[in-house]
């Protein structure tokens, strides 16, 4: 199998997609067929051996489209260009002639018959040029698609308004023909620059990292190459002001680093040696050297693009409504204006003329235009302003989800809790002070990578000690270590150590079990004759993690459960105090699922938090599967539906309330639209609407569903002041 990628011109909404995956999924050897609306791309799996990329293309031709192979690396070169710019210049066309034609009539024959208020008086013949060439320059790009619905048998909007259009002709109604046509093309033209304007979004993410680099070779020559050449573990130099070109690791020097642009950070942190980096964002303060750990495929930047690219070809179910509804409801309506046109003639001596016109006037205001256009922009618009915030959503399926959750469990390593133990206290016994004690488990602890030990290194370097040779290390497995130190035997170890050592006493025993209780892992320093101290290590809580919890409740979610591989003293330490309403400790990743099950059975919809690959198979199994995405795992990052870029708990908060606003501004879009369609199917029921009225309100709704929908790219606050704050 083969995937060809196509970049399609004029490809700026549901209809067009799904008019396409219609015609393309006629040919018996394609797979599989998705769509990227942002990009303009549309993916093709197909049997090689059976069909040509030739075929594809022309398969894409036959919709009224046009198509080019896609080259990501290439894209603002490799276009399918023109589409866009034509569709402008001819609806412009078409508003000049419609103009050009109105104001010959009224020249003419006088003002009052150019807009139908005297029907004795006969047309220009040059009005009517002007009026059928406006027509034809506002239908241009509908024409071939309403052709191919016919021979589909599928009637869709775009076959609506060429019969509005043409049965308008027939019954010499040139001006209205030509409004029509104008108004149409104008509310298709306004829907693709609504579209484009969350594309430029996308596209200028793609902008943020830079083309170069500025490589230090191993012989220590600088040197700029492209970004994309540059392989991993290369020396980086970035000055300041310069935007960081790869992510990596800062091994020399010191700056504050911009990072909103991936994170969402609003302030700027502080990066020295050690500290991770991402492409695209912007170094401020001083110039720095990194390692490259990342190709430029591989960044968080890269990653961020593909994924919010991906997520336009994943439809939210409200998306899936709207489609399977236009999809019954065109044809019921051409049904409808079929027997509007017939019945009245025929059954009540109606008059044909008028009856025909009415029918007209059914079928333009019946399109679906507005209604099929409101979920999915503002879908967009909500997955952009979300990427704003740091909050990277995989789908429209995604956005909506939050909205309905009402239980939430979390990891506690990493999640709730900052993911690094750190030495929280120290205790000195039998003569010794905390600096002798810090000296003698820095000196064990210099050889192991273990994270208790990392905790115990960072802070005899923060005390300003420089670890002491030490002989004769050996690692007791699972227990701790022994060495010689300045000719003396010393061991560190855990509780069970001590024990096996018979070197507790009832004090050292209870002053452990309090440890415990609160959360610490306890390593006890000792020679062969006493206990030299105890030194207590704990994952430290998140600061925002008890008020990210309290925001959730007041944003109504009924469940906050921790879920831990760790012992239960250290969860439910963890727990109480961030705040949860249950703690399940000592959990293997099964175990995890069995629980998140457990949750889904009584709460219905249910998000996992995580970080760790332990933590993948409960998100996978979740409702929502939620991951802290800059420290999280690959496997977490890959699993979840949502990621949380700048690790920000407060974000959860955020993102339930934005995806009510979401769902709030998706059904006012849906009910404006059906209610002004219904009002105007009475009006022409009882004889009061006109062609043009028609397309105007309906162009009208068009707008205002996509005004509606762009809110969504502003603040939360623009939504608060309206007094509809989320329930």
């Amino acid at each position: 199998m083969k995937t060809f990628v196509v970049k399609v011109a004029g490809m700026d909404c549901a209809e067009e997609i799904a008019v396409l995956r219609r015609e393309i999924t006629t040919l018996s050897e394609v797979e599989d067929v998705s769509f990227d609306l942002l990009r303009g791309t549309m993916s093709v799996t197909f049997d090689e051996a059976h069909l040509s990329t030739d075929k594809i293309l022309a398969a894409v031709s036959r919709t009224g489209l046009s198509a080019v192979p896609y080259d990501a690396k290439s894209e603002d070169v490799v276009a399918a260009g023109g589409g866009r710019s034509a569709r402008a210049m001819l609806t412009a066309a078409s508003g000049l002639l419609v103009v050009a034609g109105f104001l010959v009539h009224g020249a003419v024959v006088g003002w009052s018959a150019a807009i139908g208020g005297d029907e004795n008086r006969t047309m220009p013949w040059l009005s009517r040029a002007f009026y059928v060439a406006a027509t034809l320059a506002g239908a241009w790009f509908v024409l071939g698609k309403a052709w191919l619905a016919v021979k589909r048998l599928r009637p869709d909007m775009n076959l609506l308004m060429t019969v509005a259009v043409v049965g308008a002709l027939l019954i010499d109604e040139f001006f209205e023909a030509a409004t029509v046509a104008f108004l149409f093309a104008l509310s298709l033209a306004l829907e693709a620059w609504s579209v484009g304007r969350a594309r430029r979004a996308i596209q200028s993410l793609m902008q943020l990292a830079p083309d170069t680099a500025c490589v230090r070779g191993e012989n220590g020559v600088e040197t700029t190459v492209p970004v994309a050449d540059v392989p991993l573990g290369m020396t980086l130099i970035v000055r300041p002001g310069e935007k960081i070109p790869l992510d990596g690791q800062v091994v020399k020097g010191e700056t504050s680093v911009n990072q909103a642009p991936i994170t969402g950070e609003s302030m700027p942190v502080h990066k020295a040696p050690g500290s991770e980096v991402f492409a695209g964002t912007i170094n401020h303060d001083g110039a720095i050297e990194i390692i490259a750990t990342k190709l430029a495929t591989d960044s968080t930047l890269a990653k961020i693009i593909k994924l919010v690219g991906d997520a336009q070809s994943k439809r939210s179910p409200s998306e899936q409504w709207v489609e399977s509804f236009a999809r019954y409801y065109t044809p019921a309506v051409m049904a409808l204006a079929i027997a509007v046109m017939l019945l009245p003639p025929l059954l009540f001596d109606g008059e044909w003329t008028r009856w025909f016109y009415e029918g007209l006037v059914l079928l333009v205001i019946a399109c679906p235009c507005a209604l099929v256009i409101s979920t999915p922009v503002s879908i967009v618009a909500a997955l952009t302003a979300a990427a704003r915030e740091g909050v990277l959503i995989k789908g429209g399926p995604y956005i909506e989800a939050p909205a309905r959750l009402r239980a939430i469990a979390f990891d506690k390593t990493g999640t709730l809790t900052r993911g690094r133990p750190e030495v929280r206290k120290v205790i000195s016994l039998s003569g010794h002070d905390e600096r002798e004690l810090l000296e003698i488990a820095a000196a064990i602890e210099s050889r192991s990578q273990h994270p208790l030990a990392q905790a115990i290194m960072r802070a005899a370097q923060s005390a300003g000690i420089t670890p002491r040779p030490a002989d004769d290390f050996q690692s007791l497995t699972g227990k701790g270590a022994t060495a010689r130190i300045d000719g003396r035997d010393f061991w560190l170890g855990s509780h069970r150590l001590l024990e096996e050592r018979g070197q507790e006493t009832p004090e050292m025993h209870a002053m452990l079990e309090e440890f415990a209780a609160g959360g610490h892992s306890v390593i006890v320093v000792g020679e062969e004759d006493h206990v030299c101290g105890l030194i207590a290590v704990a994952d430290a809580l998140r600061d925002e993690s008890p008020a990210a919890l309290a925001a959730l409740r007041a944003a109504g979610i009924a469940r906050l459960v921790l879920l831990t591989g760790d012992n239960r003293p250290t969860g439910e330490a963890i727990g109480k105090t961030a705040g949860v309403d249950e703690v399940k400790a000592e959990l293997l990743p099964e175990d995890k699922v069995a629980a998140i099950e457990e949750l889904a059975r009584q709460h219905g919809h249910v998000a996992m938090v995580g970080d760790g690959v332990n933590d993948a198979p409960a998100m996978a199994r979740a409702t929502l599967g939620i991951a802290m995405g800059a420290m999280g795992t690959d496997a977490a990052l890959e699993t979840a539906d949502i990621a949380l870029m700048t690790d920000d708990l407060s974000k959860l908060a955020w993102l339930v309330r934005h995806s009510r606003r979401t769902l709030a501004v998706i059904r006012q879009n849906i009910f404006a639209s059906l209610a002004v369609k219904g009002a105007f199917v009475i009006l022409t029921l009882a004889g009061h609407a006109s062609l043009w009225a028609a397309i105007a309100a309906d162009m009208g709704m068009s707008l205002l569903v996509i005004g509606n929908a762009l809110r969504l790219l502003g603040s939360e606050i623009e939504f608060e002041s309206e007094g509809r704050r989320p329930a």
